[in-house]
């Protein structure tokens, strides 16, 4: 009787430890999820104005693309959005290290680019445009740029139609500012960039010494980019943008930055 009651209290011993065992297996799975992210991290190149820019008062980044990312984060859940400054040429690798979550910088969505990352649905409508010293009359168009001296910036679209025309010197920099400071210098003949990006840059004191010539050269959509490997929230993106959109806060922002709304 008693090696049969030692046996039981044996049994019901072992059966306590894995009872205790077992709950504990399931605390520890639980507390391994990963937790619920409440920031997200938004890399950019804010010397690109009107799209991303440093705010002359408060030094902050504005501008309609940082307007429109902060307005996606919160419509997505985000408690805060955190935005660092990056080079253009780095944003792409950045995301693919997993050390920002999304790069927005009036970024072209190419099939080039399509094979390192993922692209949101489209959220802006560019294209290329030419600009030269106010003074010179020989460039009518992209034709006209054979064997000129040109300065784009490094890494963008414009940097790879430069690189096309017979002839020309391409000089490369960090920012669309710089390259239009080395036309203003009169050290470049003419600077490729998205026409938005030349055309505020005219009204905000560019007119002086440069002007827009020729057709736009392009037909680009501008989109939001995430990891590859981040499949969920391109698509948590693209729902919170057509949310701001059906909302009407899409279009306030567009209106604010470009004078009018969208095409539809």
């Amino acid at each position: 009787m008693k090696r049969f009651l030692s046996v039981m209290l044996a049994l019901m011993l072992l059966g306590s430890v894995a009872g205790c065992g077992g709950a504990g297996d399931k605390k520890e799975a639980a507390s391994s999820k990963p937790a619920a992210k409440d920031e997200l991290i938004v890399a950019t190149e804010p010397s690109f104005a009107p799209f991303e820019f440093p705010d002359d008062k408060s030094k902050e980044f504005t501008g309609f693309d940082m307007d429109l990312i902060r307005a996606i984060a919160k419509e997505m859940g985000y408690k805060k959005c955190t935005i660092k400054n990056m080079g253009f040429d780095a944003l792409i690798p950045a995301l693919t290290a997993g050390n920002i979550d999304v790069a927005i910088a009036g970024m072209t969505i190419t099939d080039a680019r399509k094979e390192k990352v993922n692209f949101s649905q489209p959220y802006y409508k560019s294209g290329l445009a030419i600009i030269v010293n106010k003074d010179d009359n020989s460039v009518k168009g992209i034709e006209d740029l054979k064997g000129k001296k040109l300065a784009v910036q490094i890494g963008t679209t414009g940097a790879d139609r430069a690189a096309k025309i017979e002839g020309a010197k391409v000089v490369t920099f960090n920012t669309s500012d710089l390259a239009c400071l080395e036309l203003k210098n009169k050290n470049a003949e003419a600077v490729i960039s998205d026409l938005p990006v030349l055309q505020y840059f005219l009204k905000k004191g560019g007119s002086e010494y440069a002007k827009l010539v020729g057709k736009t050269l392009t037909d680009e959509s501008y989109g939001i980019a995430v990891a590859k490997k981040n499949t969920q929230l391109v698509k948590d993106i693209d729902a919170a943008l057509e949310s701001l959109k059906k909302k009407g806060e899409y279009d306030k922002l567009y209106k604010q930055w470009f004078g009018s709304a969208p095409t539809k």
